[in-house]
């Protein structure tokens, strides 16, 4: 049974990737993080084929753990209904208050517990088995806690599989859960390690190579970040760093250039987003990326690479979102803009 993991940069085409492989014959479960990544592949499944064929669902994973694996074989018996998004504030609760809170809702970071403490996975992979052939996870660089356990329970499932993601991509987890695959994202080649435990083969040569990005931006998050990007790419665009307060208040008044912050751009004025927040979009051409001031003190000092490893990942997500030009602007230059409230 085929089973592969393709590691990825940002605009390799990862999602595409997924999408070619699709067909009207073979059962398909495509399985993603984000609810920007699900709009993706569900517009380009529409593109594809023109429909929605019933060979292919496409669920985002909280979604699938809920419909797919606990209602099914849990939910008579437990009557829970609905997920909250908070872990479980009582560290030493039991039996079934370790999993559902006071309105019947379950806790996000252990529905992937819940499912192999009640001895369903066995069941879970039976239905998978079911009901399709092949199975899809994109962005499985976010599973984290039970959820990468799970994972790694579902591989075991003979279909065949195809899990894609970006390891430095990884800027936010599934699920939390006290140290439960705490150290999980500390090292890439022990990350690589794990799925060559489940079975998965290693693919590190397909996705190598951004579309999205220039070689100027690509060689600026390689020599900057320290986050190994080529392009398939050869025009010329520019990486500047602007430190020029009226330049920068051009740039902030354009509608056309999107600024990216490393947090609340909501209390700005202008056409906006965060760092992470942007992850699974390719909707920009030129990008300004707005720099908080640690991250602007070691751009100075060449420094970026030495960012804590969530930091320089979302600044990796900001940096590579730009198709064109990419501009680099300090928040100080813009501190008079922020709104208090």
């Amino acid at each position: 049974m085929d089973k592969k993991v393709m590691f990825s940069v940002a605009g390799s085409g990862k999602t595409t990737y997924i999408l070619n492989q699709l067909n009207l014959e073979r059962r398909a479960l495509l399985i993603t993080y984000t609810n920007s990544n699900l709009f993706n592949l569900q517009k380009g499944v529409l593109r594809k084929f023109g429909h929605f064929p019933q060979n292919i669902k496409v669920y985002t994973y909280f979604n699938f753990l809920y419909q797919f694996c606990y209602r099914p074989f849990l939910s008579y018996a437990m009557k829970a209904k609905g997920i909250n998004w908070k872990p479980n504030p009582n560290l030493y609760a039991k039996n079934d208050a370790r999993y559902v809170d006071d309105y019947q809702r379950l806790y996000s970071n252990r529905i992937a517990k819940l499912l192999d403490e009640r001895v369903v996975l066995e069941r879970i992979k039976q239905r998978l088995v079911k009901y399709f052939d092949v199975l899809y996870i994109d962005e499985v660089q976010d599973f984290a806690g039970h959820d990468f356990n799970f994972l790694k329970q579902l591989a075991g499932a003979p279909v065949q599989m195809l899990f894609v993601g970006d390891f430095y991509q990884h800027t936010f987890d599934t699920s939390r859960d006290g140290i439960v695959n705490k150290s999980l994202h500390d090292d890439y080649a022990k990350y690589q390690a794990q799925f060559k435990s489940m079975g998965m083969e290693p693919d590190l040569t397909t996705l190598i190579k951004s579309h999205r990005c220039s070689p100027a931006v690509c060689d600026f998050i390689t020599a900057q970040i320290g986050i190994q990007i080529d392009s398939n790419r050869t025009d010329l665009k520019t990486v500047t760093i602007i430190t020029d307060p009226v330049a920068a208040l051009a740039l902030f008044e354009d509608p056309q250039v999107v600024k990216l912050f490393f947090q609340e751009h909501y209390k700005y004025n202008c056409y906006s987003r965060n760092w992470g927040d942007c992850k699974g979009e390719d909707k920009y051409n030129d990008v300004c990326v707005v720099l908080n001031g640690k991250s602007w003190d070691h751009l100075q000092g060449s420094k970026l690479a030495e960012l804590p490893a969530q930091t320089r990942n979302k600044l990796y997500v900001a940096c590579s979102r730009a198709k064109g030009n990419l501009t680099l602007v300090s928040d100080q230059l813009y501190k008079s803009f922020k709104q208090l409230a």
